[in-house]
């Protein structure tokens, strides 16, 4: 019984939990629910793929991405931030659909990509869509 044991806890400390994968996410959504662009900022690689509504959409420096996001954040205070869905593919890669309300009552539906890199997730791409 206690070689199974034994067994059974190498194991687990070997195999990385898809759980653990989803603190990246946890944190950026905390940070969303702030709707301070430097906290979700911080999450950011050197490079990002975002998307903000009205016409904001390319690849973007992590420090062009911020201000961009503080624009967005500005114009578009957040009232409620909320996970709809999250998903891990078979490769390890995390996305992320939520949704985004506004003070004023306008709504955006988000994406996020984390895409796996060795036993780290990665900040790929986050985007808001008008609903």
């Amino acid at each position: 019984m206690n070689i199974l044991l034994t067994i059974l806890f190498c194991f687990t400390l070997n195999y990385p939990s898809s759980e653990s994968f989803l603190d990246i996410n946890d944190d950026v959504s905390a940070a969303i629910k702030t709707g301070n662009a430097s906290n979700v900022a911080k999450f950011f690689p050197a490079n990002i793929d975002l998307k903000v509504p009205p016409n904001k959409e390319n690849l973007y420096s992590k420090a062009q991405a911020e201000l961009i996001l503080k624009d967005f954040f500005g114009k578009n205070p957040v009232k409620l931030f909320s996970i709809i869905h999250k998903s891990v593919s078979k490769n390890g890669d995390v996305s992320v659909i939520g949704s985004y309300e506004t003070t004023s009552g306008k709504k955006f539906r988000t994406y996020s990509l984390f895409k796996k890199e060795g036993n780290k997730l990665t900040f790929q791409q986050l985007r808001f869509d008008v609903e």
